[in-house]
């Protein structure tokens, strides 16, 4: 084994024209307003999302149809430094209890007014056969980088 984990982590970075604590306080209690409406896996479009402000605290979406679709679960809650998200989505985007891909989020101060949000979605792997597609998805310029440009944007108002 060359030590090197196949597939690679996604990592993504942005900076914020905002203070730490607002930089926290909007991904995880704002992400509602300004989440890509075509990044769902539930039936319908999406009405509202949510992270449970705690370590354990469920991350689901809310349908137009009024039926919750879990995503995962908060598995560190630290305001306002870091966030580590389970993804528990399966490579067909449906929820899969059983498995574990983690999404983390550091907020780090670059100054007064600006912060600089790091991104790193790992354990690809854990999607087998098909981390190389999932790799491939959430890394595109529709992926992640999408997601963290709507973040950007709101956190800019």
């Amino acid at each position: 084994m060359n030590g090197i984990i196949q597939p690679a982590p996604v990592r993504r970075s942005i900076a914020v024209k905002v203070s730490q604590k607002r930089a926290f306080e909007v991904f995880t209690g704002s992400i509602a307003a300004w989440w890509p409406r075509s990044h769902h896996i539930g039936e319908s479009d999406i009405k509202s999302i949510t992270i449970e402000p705690r370590e354990g605290g469920r991350w689901y979406e809310t349908g137009e149809d009024g039926v919750d679709t879990e995503w995962g679960r908060v598995l560190v809650w630290d305001p306002y430094g870091r966030l580590v998200l389970a993804w528990q989505v399966s490579a067909a985007f449906k929820y899969d209890p059983s498995l574990l891909t983690e999404v983390e989020l550091n907020f780090t101060p670059i100054g007064e007014r600006e912060t600089r949000v790091e991104l790193e979605h790992r354990n690809l792997e854990r999607f087998g056969d098909k981390a190389e597609q999932v790799r491939g998805q959430i890394g595109a310029p529709g992926g992640w980088t999408k997601v963290l440009e709507e973040y950007a944007g709101f956190s800019a108002r």
